[in-house]
């Protein structure tokens, strides 16, 4: 009697709104948790700084005429060169300098390459197609990082976080929409189908960058993955600047206003990656690409008064459902399959590391060089 009794009172209408008042305070408890505002708040951070190395970019090339990408990637892999390099240089063992770029140099050239090809590639496609399919191809990215993620990481994702995505995707629609209405589509589209290949390259070599960001900062450590990008990165931009801006270098009319541009963008770049591994490292590379889907319009609100840009309603629209998009997503954390056994010693053996502190390492444990060294110590 007494289970008929509850079994009536949860099918009651009262019973009713006491569920659904519950499932809304465990929504409204994952959603407005600290975790849930921190990670909202570095990510917004991080399209700030986006938008400050596109606003000073765009405003070089408009009014300075200044259009060298490529030099000013070189000195942001410069300034991580001369902080996080110099820093490894300074430590010894495993995590030194000369033992990383020893057992893993040519893992690391790879990396340099995705993220220098990555920067440069997206500018270049500005110059052939239009802003808003530079927008919307440049999102091929989030799909393709989230199977890298997949295959790579094996990170597993629910249901929620394809919804949450598919939210983001369709504020950048909205946002693309309003660009259009304001009159933001400008005839740059020389060779669209030129354009377009380089955006999705771009975006592609984005991903592959990001995932092995999110790889290194996880498993090994931050400065690490700083350090060896401004190596490799500094000679892979220096011998690129070389080669295809060398005539554009020559013809920049230097002034002081010119040089605290470079500086803004400089100073922009350089924190973006500094602080970017610091947000993949409690989120994920996918989270992170979400978050920054709102740079553009962070630009568009210093375009009003730089560049004459026209506003437009849509945009506000655009920025709530990104917003609630990257909330969707990380209201709900993803999580990591089981590594078989096989996949997981292969990988630890392209780590280098030696057969017996593989042995006791259990399956499911990631490879963390200073706990390992630890578990052979005892």
């Amino acid at each position: 009697m007494e289970e008929e009794e509850a079994g009536h009172s949860a099918l009651s209408p009262r019973g009713k709104g006491v569920g659904v008042w519950e499932l809304g305070r465990r929504i409204g408890k994952k959603v407005f948790s600290w975790y849930v505002l921190k990670i909202i708040v570095l990510g917004q951070v991080l399209s700030l700084l986006i938008c400050g190395t596109a606003v000073t970019s765009q405003y070089l090339a408009d009014v300075y005429k200044v259009d060298t990408p490529m030099l000013q990637s070189f000195i942001n892999y410069c300034m991580l060169f001369l902080v996080y390099t110099i820093w490894l240089a300074f430590r010894k063992g495993e995590n030194g300098l000369f033992y990383i770029v020893k057992k893993k140099w040519w893992k690391y050239i790879f990396l340099a390459i995705a993220d220098v090809e990555a920067n440069y590639t997206i500018v270049k496609a500005y110059q052939f197609t239009s802003i808003t399919s530079v927008q919307l191809l440049d999102c091929v990215g989030i799909p393709v990082l989230m199977a890298l993620s997949w295959f790579i990481l094996h990170s597993r994702f629910r249901l929620i976080h394809y919804i949450a995505v598919g939210v983001c995707l369709l504020g950048v629609g909205t946002m693309v929409g309003a660009d259009v209405l304001a009159g933001r589509e400008q005839g740059k589209a020389s060779d669209m189908l030129i354009g377009d290949a380089l955006v999705i390259l771009g975006a592609s070599l984005y991903a592959i960058s990001n995932v092995c960001e999110e790889y290194i900062v996880k498993n090994l450590t931050r400065e690490e993955f700083l350090g060896m990008l401004g190596l490799f990165g500094t000679f892979v931009s220096g011998l690129q600047l070389i080669i295809v801006e060398y005539t554009a270098i020559g013809n920049i009319q230097w002034e002081w206003k010119v040089g605290v541009l470079f500086a803004v963008f400089a100073i922009c770049m350089f924190s973006l990656y500094s602080l970017m591994p610091v947000v993949m490292r409690i989120t994920s590379a996918t989270s992170v690409n979400l978050g920054i889907l709102t740079a553009d319009l962070y630009s568009l609100l210093f375009g009003l008064f730089l560049f004459g840009y026209h506003f437009s309603v849509l945009y506000i629209l655009a920025f709530a459902v990104i917003m609630i998009g990257f909330i969707m997503y990380c209201s709900t954390s993803t999580y990591t399959a089981a590594i078989p056994e096989e996949q997981l010693n292969e990988g630890n053996r392209n780590l280098s590391m030696k057969e017996e502190e593989l042995e006791e390492m259990p399956v499911a444990l990631q490879y963390i060089p200073e706990e390992l060294s630890a578990m052979r110590d005892v």
